[in-house]
């Protein structure tokens, strides 16, 4: 078994925090984000998008882009809102979520644009 690696992560420091589970990950590429959505839009969850200031990522709600893409299930539709997202607000992060209506919670949620950390 391997050993336990220890993440350097700290409130002061906006660079070093994590967000879920990819956020320990190398980035992911287009193609890894595209099979994310393609998996929210396989279990049947609606896709939406929410987007902050780095600096508000935790101790603030993030703002809804728009309303949730209740029955949306063009991959192309959910990249290009996400895409829209982030050119509107290149310096906020911007996250997907999949909400599961029969569990009524979050099925997936990442963080797909990074915003500008200020320093």
């Amino acid at each position: 078994m391997s050993e336990m690696q220890d993440y350097k992560s700290s409130l002061s420091d906006f660079s070093s925090r994590k967000f879920e589970t990819f956020s320990y990950l190398p980035e992911l590429s287009k193609d890894q984000i595209r099979k994310q959505v393609q998996y929210i839009v396989d279990q049947g969850w609606n896709p939406a998008i929410e987007h902050t200031e780095p600096e508000n990522a935790f101790d603030h709600y993030w703002y809804m882009w728009k309303l949730p893409m209740f029955g949306e299930t063009d991959v192309d539709k959910i990249l290009a809102e996400a895409d829209a997202c982030h050119k509107a607000h290149p310096k906020n992060h911007v996250r997907l979520i999949g909400y599961d209506n029969y569990a009524q919670s979050q099925g997936a949620s990442m963080v797909i644009y990074r915003g500008e950390i200020k320093k």
